[in-house]
C-alpha cells in the first residue's frame, strides 16, 4: 500500500477457497518434496545414460523410466500430505473464514463449540478409516516397498 499500487488491502488472498488451498500448498509442500527428492537421490544414473544412448526422447526416458522408479516416493508424499491436510482445522478457519468448512474444522467445533463429543468422535473415526483405507491400498498394491 506504500507503494501506491493498492489503495486498500488485497481481499484476494483472505477468506476464500483459494486461500485456503495456497495456503495449504505452502504449508504442505516440504512434505511431498522431502520423499520425492529422496526418490530421486535414489535413481540410478546408468538407467538414463542407457535411455539416451537408445536414443529414447525426454518424454519416453520420464514415462517409462523415471515415473515408476520414482513412483514409491510420490505416494509417500501424497499419503503424508493427505492424512496431515484432513486433520488440519487451523488453516481453513485462519485463512478461509466461516464460509469454508472442512473435516478439521467440523470435527474441532463437534469436540469445541458444540461440546457434542460422541459426533466429533465419530467424525474422527470416519477421517481415521478413510486415511487408513487409503495407506491400506497403497500397502496392499505394493507401491512403497522400495521405500
Amino acid at each position: 500500500m506504500s507503494l501506491g499500487i493498492l489503495a486498500e488491502p488485497s481481499q484476494a488472498f483472505l477468506y476464500n477457497s483459494f486461500a485456503v488451498t495456497l495456503t495449504f500448498v505452502h504449508v504442505w509442500l516440504p512434505f511431498m518434496i522431502l520423499p520425492v527428492i529422496s526418490a530421486f537421490e535414489r535413481l540410478p544414473d546408468n538407467l538414463l545414460a542407457a535411455s539416451a544412448d537408445l536414443n529414447a526422447p525426454p518424454s519416453v526416458t520420464f514415462r517409462r523410466i523415471t515415473l515408476p522408479l520414482v513412483m514409491p516416493g510420490l505416494l509417500a508424499g501424497a499419503i503424508n500430505v493427505f492424512a496431515l491436510t484432513m486433520g488440519d482445522f487451523i488453516t481453513p478457519s485462519l485463512v478461509g473464514g466461516p464460509s469454508d468448512i472442512m473435516v478439521g474444522n467440523l470435527i474441532a467445533s463437534q469436540f469445541g463449540v458444540s461440546y457434542n463429543w460422541p459426533l466429533g468422535a465419530a467424525f474422527s473415526l470416519v477421517v481415521m478409516a478413510i486415511v487408513f483405507t487409503g495407506l491400506a491400498i497403497v500397502l496392499r498394491r505394493g507401491g512403497v516397498e522400495s521405500l
